[in-house]
């Protein structure tokens, strides 16, 4: 009986912990599953979602769902009633979004479903305000699925065929950001190759003169900019210029208001940039008919996150060239989402303005909910008031309406969501510095929700100097130094940087003189000779010299260093002159010159003498960039070596 015991208790020992492990596993894998629920001919479906982890000191955390229906339709709703058209199968997916919450995405599994029961009258909701809409699912995080929703509509009085083109991966990046893992079709779309396209004959002859700027999509859908443009090749070279890949399809028989939309899951690939505040976008290209160059484009927007967050600021300034960006305006934008059990009726975005840019130049370009800018008296109506401090700007949005996410009656998440776009200059005398910013958000009377820092930085450049100056070698005699060289420094530099240095000197000086004295005895007389013997030696050097120092500007005059630095001779000659003077000796005393000659001698060497030591130096002039003057001071670890080198240099 006891073995029994034993045995039962250790199988059920072992039964508990795998229980465990697997309730682990499903937490760590944060699984969602779908049910649904047959009424009448429609279906209605809801997520099992995992339990959240809230983030700390954020609003509570919830889950947005973005649902596909497997016949070209979707919906966000978190829990939709859909009504199908014709009966079959159908494989129905679910995305869920963890909002304030620090743990993984979850993920979910398709799940089948029969139709029996279906309307053939259903009439799917038109939802497009204008011919063509780029639409996602979620923000993107490295190494995560997100969904991007192409939605095209007919527009015009007849039936109609064209294309749509879509460009992604943008070439300013280093590694690509996206990968196509599925793209999912429902009214016998074809996939193309880009590069077959043929250019059909403009309508128009003359030439499109539109802005190369980027056009810029609002983070809500309904208030995506749709440009029209006439010039479809020079559209097509400007999308290639920008992006490293597309894809695109091609439509046909679409009716006269017929919507349609085509999905494409994108995976993000662990090399996307990691800048959070980045902005990353993706351009659709819409040919409503074929049989003409007219078409639309659309840029949309996505800011790359590490968890998801609506409350957001972001730029496309997160990295720049110094060189190019004094009359540039970087854009930021700060997203935000009610997430009350009421409307908000004033909204403060208290945002951080680094000193290297000029608040005075702010300019609001987008804004949602859509509002008018405030006059400078106070006024009834909804509009948008910019204030400052002295490190601030403040956007307030007054006598508004934006939903809670909590509030009754509130299905779309979108519509109680809001933004503010807005693009500033640098100011007159800005620095290479990176910079933080982030944006308190304020809605009515509530505790400010602070958003992530939106970061911006310049990259290094590369400044190359010319450089020419004296050595002065306080040891040696006769020494005449003069060098011509080259620098190799980051371009432009606020406070301290690296700088390396290549130099060709040419040096001549004499080395001691060695003088030897002896009696000999004369080979003619027999008599004792005085003979003195005189050793002179000049050298011709062409040295190299490497330094390789940390430098610090003081400010925009002066400048500071210190460093390491290695010599080396590639060619010596040595000139050897030898004197030979013959004296009579009277009383083992030098008397009169009997006998004197000289000879010369050269020798030749190249990449000897290796020296290296430590060395200071000060600059006054133009430090970061342009023309100065420096002394520096070199410190050899071989003796006779240190010397003084004044030069001027010219920063590019």
């Amino acid at each position: 009986m006891k073995p029994l015991i034993t045995f039962l208790f250790i199988l059920t020992t072992t039964f508990l912990c795998v229980a465990q492990q697997e309730k682990q596993q499903d937490t760590v894998n944060r699984i969602v599953t779908i049910q649904h629920q047959v009424i009448g001919d429609s279906i209605k479906f809801t997520p099992i979602t995992p339990p959240l982890n809230q983030i700390a000191g954020a609003p509570k955390a919830f889950y947005t769902n973005y649902w596909e229906f497997d016949d070209g339709t979707y919906s966000k709703d978190n829990t939709p009633t859909k009504s199908f058209k014709n009966n079959g199968e159908y494989e129905i997916k679910v995305w869920s979004t963890n909002n304030y919450d620090t743990g993984k995405t979850p993920t979910a599994r398709p799940k089948k479903i029969k139709v029996n029961n279906a309307n053939p009258d259903a009439k799917d909701t038109a939802s497009m305000i204008s011919n063509f809409e780029l639409e996602r699912n979620r923000e993107p995080i490295p190494e995560e699925e997100l969904v991007l929703i192409v939605k095209y509509k007919n527009t015009k009085d007849y039936v109609a065929n064209g294309k749509v083109i879509l460009f992604y991966n943008e070439k300013q990046f280093k590694a690509d950001n996206f990968e196509i893992l599925d793209t999912r079709m429902y009214h016998n779309e074809s996939t193309i190759n880009t590069t077959d396209f043929v250019v059909t004959q403009s309508k128009n002859q003359h030439l499109d003169v539109a802005s190369t700027e980027d056009f810029i999509s609002s983070y809500h859908i309904k208030v995506q900019d749709s440009t029209k443009k006439e010039n479809l090749a020079l559209t097509l070279e400007e999308a290639k210029a920008k992006y490293n890949n597309s894809t695109s399809f091609t439509f046909e028989n679409i009716e006269p208001n017929e919507e349609r939309n085509v999905f494409y899951t994108l995976k993000t690939t662990p090399e996307m940039v990691k800048d959070t505040s980045a902005i990353v976008t993706v351009r659709g290209i819409y040919i409503p008919d074929s049989n003409l160059d007219t078409h639309h484009v659309k840029d949309m927007e996505m800011e790359i996150v590490t968890s998801h967050d609506p409350n957001k600021m972001s730029t496309n300034a997160f990295l720049l060239n110094y060189r190019l960006v004094r009359y540039k305006k970087p854009k930021f934008k700060i997203k935000f989402q009610n997430n009350g059990e009421g409307p908000a009726r004033t909204i403060r975005l208290e945002t951080d303005i680094p000193e290297i840019f000029d608040k005075s130049s702010i300019k609001v370009l987008d804004m949602y909910p859509k509002v008018k800018i405030c006059p400078k008296y106070d006024v009834e109506y909804s509009c948008l008031d910019t204030t400052y401090t002295q490190k601030q700007a403040i956007f307030t949005f007054k006598n508004i309406y934006l939903p809670g996410s909590e509030q009754k009656n509130v299905k779309e998440y979108d519509s109680t969501k809001g933004f503010v776009k807005y693009q500033i200059k640098f100011g007159d005398n800005f620095h290479k510095i990176k910079t933080k910013s982030r944006t308190a958000i304020i809605f009515d009377k509530n505790d400010p929700i602070i958003t992530n820092y939106s970061t911006t930085r310049f990259m290094p450049g590369i400044s190359i100097g010319a450089k020419a100056g004296y050595n002065h070698f306080l040891d040696l005699d006769n020494s005449k130094s003069y060098f011509i060289g080259a620098t190799l420094s980051p371009y432009k530099s606020y406070r301290l940087y690296w700088q390396v240095e290549f130099l060709n000197s040419f040096h001549e000086f004499d080395a001691d003189t060695q003088i030897s004295e002896q009696f000999t005895d004369n080979s003619a007389t027999g008599e004792l000779l005085f003979r003195r013997t005189t050793t002179s030696t000049t050298y011709n050097n062409i040295d190299w010299e490497i330094p390789v120092l940390l430098r610090y500007n003081v400010n925009n005059y002066i400048g500071l260093g210190a460093g390491l630095q290695g010599m080396i001779s590639v060619s010596q000659k040595e000139n050897i002159t030898t004197t030979t003077e013959d004296y009579e000796n009277i009383n083992m005393i030098p008397g009169a010159l009997i006998n004197s000659e000289t000879s010369t001698s050269q020798n030749k060497s190249s990449f000897t003498n290796l020296r290296s030591g430590l060395l200071f130096e000060a600059t006054a002039g133009f430090a970061r960039i342009g023309p100065s003057v420096g002394a520096r001071y070199v410190l050899n670890f071989k003796n006779n070596y240190n010397y003084m080198q004044f030069y001027a240099i010219w920063k590019f």
